[in-house]
């Protein structure tokens, strides 16, 4: 009998279990003021749809398709949406509109600059550094990314002159990371010196993004893997791991984040392999640098001051290149407040998870007109009426309080040695008929930028 009761007892328990997980799927389902939102039918009912699509790494194609089909407002899970209109920029990511960012796994608090969910605490934060990140005072710091600068193009030099090709994306991002060390701690990390991976640390930082983009669409995973106490105890690899995380928070709580390093290196990436993949475009850049330098209007290495003042051009070009590419391939999710808000003409009840992702936004073709093709010219010729949507639609940034706080040292970086490789090299494609490879990790990461090198000044 003992037998017979626990028999039932388990079979019991499992059917309440499954009509748990029923009432559960229903209640997803049918989310009062989300129900008529279209979007994949298995997103409405699970948050499975959403892991299963980051984890491919390809979201950002993906959620670009998904607006092209279904409009504005497309439902990614149970309570995800995702926002394709630029008039929301403001209502999402506003000041003081109560709008609060999403945690990605519940642990402990995540006090830091970039991912507290508490506005007066990011408040009182960045309060203090906004003046280092400021342009003015980056400037002061300028000589730190001529130095590197410097190394870079006498790497590459070696390139050119054995005429072997090379990984101008990896190199791109060695350079990025040598000037944030430059930035954060007065001194280079070693990359372009060496050559390659310092101590895995650009592999590990990898590994920690995949994590963090896939175990971030299911935070409750999170507490029986990396957040698990006892899992390095099982993994003694996982020392690799904290290194790579005292380091980065080191970074993000000095002057710069190894987060910046990343979009860096991407919008740089973007910016060759777009005019490499465009002649006339790569033309009249480099047509642009020679006149400039012809009449003297550039110093060596290029100041910001003279890229800004003297190439309007470039200034186009890598608007345009991070507009086609913009390092970010996921919403920047933030929780609607009490009492809701209305978005693209719908009531979104308090609680839901929007966010805008820039790559569906950068394919609107009411604001980007042929919004798959490389055109520079767009933000110089355009009307003005059409220049301000531009401008307002343009994301690769952010937006509102939470705009990247790196955004000026990456503007420098890009502003000088853009003109100064192409003033110093004629850069091709070493496989043309060959694309590049990209991979969602949340940022959208290329491999395969692989050139040869000839050099134009000796």
């Amino acid at each position: 009998m003992e037998v017979l009761a626990l028999s039932s007892l388990k079979a019991h328990a499992a059917y309440l279990v499954i009509a748990v997980v029923i009432l559960r799927l229903i209640t997803n389902r049918f989310r009062r003021g989300l129900a008529g939102i279209p979007g994949p039918a298995i997103a409405k009912w699970t948050r499975l749809w959403k892991l299963q699509s980051v984890w491919k790494g390809d979201h950002h194609n993906t959620a670009i398709d998904l607006h092209r089909k279904h409009g504005p407002l497309v439902r990614i899970g149970p309570k995800h949406i995702s926002v394709g209109d630029p008039s929301a920029i403001p209502i999402i990511y506003g000041l003081n509109k109560g709008f609060t960012k999403c945690i990605s796994w519940d642990k402990k608090p995540q006090m830091n600059l970039f991912s507290t969910r508490d506005e007066m605490f990011h408040r009182e934060q960045k309060r203090p550094v906004a003046n280092a990140y400021s342009m003015t005072s980056l400037l002061e710091l300028e000589s730190a990314v001529d130095s590197c600068t410097e190394i870079f193009v006498n790497q590459l030099a070696r390139f050119a002159n054995s005429k072997r090709p090379v990984d101008l994306g990896m190199w791109l991002q060695y350079y990025a990371f040598d000037v944030v060390g430059e930035f954060t701690f007065a001194k280079k990390l070693g990359f372009l010196q060496e050559g390659k991976d310092v101590d895995g640390m650009i592999e590990a930082i990898q590994g920690m993004l995949v994590y963090a983009s896939v175990c971030g669409q299911i935070p409750e995973a999170h507490p029986l893997l990396l957040g698990n106490p006892l899992f390095p105890l099982f993994m003694p690899s996982m020392e690799t791991w904290n290194q790579v995380l005292n380091f980065t928070l080191k970074a993000i709580n000095s002057r710069a984040s190894l987060q910046r390093d990343d979009t860096t290196a991407i919008a740089l990436r973007a910016v060759f392999y777009l005019l490499l993949r465009n002649p006339s475009a790569m033309a009249k850049l480099n047509a642009e640098i020679d006149n400039a330098d012809q009449e003297g209007k550039l110093s060596n290495p290029i100041s910001y001051r003279e890229s800004m003042n003297h190439l309007p051009y470039l200034q186009a070009v890598l608007k345009e290149a991070m507009r086609l590419h913009p390092s970010v391939g996921l919403i920047l999710e933030r929780e609607v407040p009490k009492g809701g808000i209305t978005i693209c003409d719908r009531h979104i009840p308090g609680g839901t998870v929007v966010g805008i992702n820039a790559w569906v936004l950068h394919r609107d073709a009411r604001v980007f007109p042929d919004p798959n093709k490389f055109i520079p010219e767009r933000w110089i010729d355009s009307d003005p009426q059409l220049l301000k949507k531009m401008e307002q639609g343009f994301f690769a940034f952010g937006a509102g309080s939470r705009t990247c706080i790196g955004k000026n040292i990456s503007l420098i970086e890009m502003h000088k040695i853009i003109p100064q490789l192409l003033r110093e090299f004629e850069i091709r494609l070493h496989s043309p008929e060959k694309e590049w490879k990209t991979k969602n990790v949340w940022f959208v990461q290329q491999e395969g930028l692989i050139c040869d090198l000839v050099r134009r000044r000796k």
